[in-house]
């Protein structure tokens, strides 16, 4: 059910990978909540291809962008002006990406150039961003940018390796730019905690399937679906939200502040 809430609002989506990916479908509510939107994805993920199909049911572009490249930032920014034909209210980053973990390398040995790599990606692009926008003066006053994160940022979940760094660098760059914006403009900045989800990205963590049963267990709602994640952002991207920002908002059932549940309990004593 739509409700209109982003009528005519403008948006980026950043990391829409397929149908599972949180970005995809949040970009499919915020069309239909009736924003306008711009797509984008780094080189190498759009080879796959499945963005195009999105790009059709939300009539958007798509603009390819390296985040860790400073000019491909700049070109998506002056692309995204030159399409909304002036300023945007919205930016939605769901991005992640670590060579070690795809290397299977554990947390205590690391390679460090990849590691470089991972909180240029994962977290400073985040950074390199809003910069560019202040300086393109992009967003509008009254703006909104959501960041997808993970509680591993504040708990060691010890297989989401060195993700969970990267994760709190995102978490500190949100709030630091949100003073600044804020401050310059009102534009907002905040973090989404979200449950662990099945996207094809999530599912790439080690024992995936036996964590995301276990926060299950451990959340009185249940688990958050990449759906309701898609519904939270809009209400973030709203002008109901006016008066948020630099806040790491826990999107997870309950289970950041539940110490134990019954269900777990009995799961342990068998």
């Amino acid at each position: 059910m739509s409700h209109q809430l982003l009528k005519g609002k403008k948006g980026i989506i950043f990391g829409a990978l397929d149908e599972k990916s949180i970005a995809w479908i949040t970009a499919i509510r915020c069309f239909e909540e009736g924003a306008e939107l711009l797509l984008t994805n780094a080189p190498v993920a759009m080879r796959m291809g499945e963005i195009n199909k999105l790009a059709e049911k939300v009539s958007a572009p798509v603009v390819p962008c390296d985040v860790s490249n400073a000019a491909d930032v700049e070109q998506l920014i002056d692309k995204a002006l030159e399409h909304f034909n002036g300023g945007f209210d919205f930016i939605l980053h769901s991005i992640g990406m670590s060579v070690n973990v795809r290397k299977g390398k554990h947390y205590t040995e690391i390679d460090y150039p990849n590691n470089q790599k991972t909180l240029d990606i994962s977290s400073m692009s985040l950074h390199r961003v809003l910069a560019t926008c202040m300086k393109k003066n992009a967003i509008n006053e009254w703006g909104s940018v959501v960041a997808l994160t993970y509680i591993a940022a504040q708990r060691v979940f010890p297989d989401y390796n060195e993700m969970a760094d990267a994760k709190a660098l995102l978490e500190s760059v949100a709030r630091s730019f949100g003073y600044h914006y804020g401050v310059n403009k009102q534009v907002r900045i905040n973090t989404v905690s979200q449950s662990p989800t099945r996207t094809t990205a999530g599912s790439g963590v080690k024992g995936f399937d036996g964590f995301i049963s276990y926060a299950e267990k451990m959340s009185p709602l249940g688990n958050a679906s990449a759906q309701d994640c898609a519904n939270y952002c809009v209400t973030l991207f709203s002008d109901y939200t006016r008066m948020v920002t630099m806040q790491n908002l826990f999107h997870d059932g309950g289970f950041s502040f539940t110490g134990v549940t019954q269900a777990v309990i009995e799961q342990m004593e068998k």
